[in-house]
């Protein structure tokens, strides 16, 4: 519209140009038609139509969900379609609470085994995204319902943390909720009652069925493959490391000819197997040397471990404060730095372990540093007691919350492996210190925790000697065997042998 009077109309016809190999231009009008009267989008519409119409045809073949009341009607689909489909239909809609029949549902008879009675249990499982309230919404039970329960005791507030894989039971009656159970865990059980036209709530106990069995291998290639091959779980052989975690280094100690015995319980529920452990008693010999452990109930209620001279088999130190791959350098007064390249006594141990392997504390004391420390690089410094004191560097992160006069229990994490400050690879730099001089935590007799008092000696020979007779007379066999004991032989609870 170049040099055309301001109003004057212009009309704006669409074009396409393409440039040919030969860089002459090709211009091409566009049609100012709408896409579907265009030949590829009038293809597209017809096939749409097509394929919407045969839907439709194939969707009236098949029942509706909603049953009439005509009983002539309903019999007259039952004869014409499978038994199989009119009962998954029926099935799925009294389960999920979405449709309901109108009518009394077609030959009773039948379908009465495939849906559940009034007044009688049904099973429901949390799926992701569920909360109370949705699944109550499915049910069609009342908001007001749902109130009442979560605020019938402090047992209840249990439901506000439903987990995707979980079962709620509901016993319906007449369409209003009778009970409601939820499994907690495998030893508790959630019962919501309707009573006097009020719900009430109270948490049930359930006895679990214990089994006591022996077990023995002797050491071919490591432990936990010994282990595995004598019947114990990856459990079971945590629980046997931790108990020995202090006199044997698993790593480093272990030979071939090893041989290790266990009595160890199992529990069960309704005949399945729920749970296992904890290790009633334990023989490891270790090259040539003979450990022996007994668990035993203090009378504070706690359960330790003690050997069969009362000594507590827990130390004031852990030998080794990670799980690591290797020992990289040891304790040493001459050892030539990697890194400066000179003379450098190394005072400590290094730990070859993977970036990011949890450190933890080698025995309970308060923190006294946790920061940068030159060469160090991160590093955490804790007291134990007025003696004792433990150094942890070249760490990549501390522990979350960790800070300087913080109390840390034996065991718990306070930082992770890296190669901060002057470091050649990802390792834990270990000090263990006596009275401000540094000792070689390989070598250092450690000193002992309590043992067992002098008043309950008597007591503790009497509940463990049928357990370390056990022992001796148990032979070194590759898979479990279960063992009888008298009601009164277990510390906790008596067994159903």
């Amino acid at each position: 519209r170049y040099g055309l009077p301001k109003y004057c109309p212009v009309i704006i016809v669409p074009y396409k140009i393409y440039v040919k190999s030969d860089y002459k231009p090709v211009v091409r009008w566009i049609p100012d038609r709408p896409w579907y009267l265009r030949p590829r989008g009038f293809i597209w519409a017809c096939t749409g139509f097509f394929v919407s119409a045969t839907a439709a045809i194939i969707s009236s073949m098949v029942p509706s969900t909603e049953w009439t009341n005509n009983p002539d009607l309903d019999s007259a689909l039952y004869s014409l379609y499978p038994e199989q489909i009119i009962a998954a239909n029926l099935n799925y809609i009294h389960l999920n609470k979405q449709r309901r029949p109108v009518g009394q549902p077609f030959n009773t008879e039948r379908a009465q085994a495939d849906v559940p009675e009034s007044d009688q249990w049904q099973k429901i499982r949390v799926a992701s995204g569920d909360s109370l309230s949705i699944i109550f919404d499915r049910m069609k039970i009342s908001p007001a319902v749902l109130y009442t329960i979560m605020t019938s005791g402090q047992d209840a507030r249990a439901l506000k943390f439903l987990l995707p894989g979980q079962e709620l039971r509901f016993r319906m009656k007449d369409g209003r909720l009778q009970a409601l159970e939820y499994d907690q865990d495998m030893l508790t059980t959630l019962q919501i009652n309707h009573e006097n036209g009020a719900y009430t709530s109270k948490l049930i106990k359930i006895d679990l069925d214990i089994k006591v069995l022996e077990t023995s291998a002797t050491i071919d290639s490591s432990l936990f493959i010994t282990g595995q091959k004598a019947g114990l779980s990856d459990n079971l052989i945590m629980q046997l490391v931790a108990i020995y975690g202090w006199d044997i280094d698993f790593a480093l100690d272990i030979r071939k000819d090893d041989r290790f015995k266990l009595i160890y319980e199992e529990q069960y529920k309704e005949g399945q197997k729920v749970g296992e452990g904890p290790i009633l008693a334990a023989e490891f010999i270790n090259q040539g040397k003979k450990f022996r452990s007994v668990r035993f109930k203090l009378p504070d209620g706690t359960t330790e471990y003690f050997a069969d001279t009362g000594d507590s088999m827990r130390k004031a130190f852990l030998r080794t404060p990670l799980n690591f791959t290797r020992i990289s350098s040891g304790f040493s007064l001459s050892r030539k730095h990697p890194v400066l390249n000179r003379i450098r006594a190394h005072k400590g141990v290094d730990y070859a372990a993977p970036t990011g392997t949890p450190v933890n504390s080698a025995g309970n004391g308060t923190i006294v540093s946790a920061g940068t420390n030159g060469g160090y690089g991160r590093t955490v410094v804790i007291q134990h007691g007025s003696e004792y004191s433990t150094l942890y560097a070249h760490l990549s992160k501390f522990a979350k919350g960790l800070k300087k006069g913080m109390r840390i229990k034996q065991g718990q994490t306070i930082g992770y492996v890296g190669q901060s400050g002057l470091a050649t690879g990802p390792h834990l730099h270990y000090e263990f210190r006596v009275k401000g001089v540094h000792r070689n935590p390989l070598t250092l007799p450690f000193p002992k925790a309590e043992s067992i008092p002098s008043a309950l000696m008597a007591d503790f020979k009497k509940s463990t000697a049928h357990l370390l007779a056990q022992l001796d007379k148990q032979t070194i066999h590759s898979t479990p065997v279960m063992i009888a004991l008298k009601e009164s032989d277990l510390l906790d609870s008596p067994p159903a042998v």
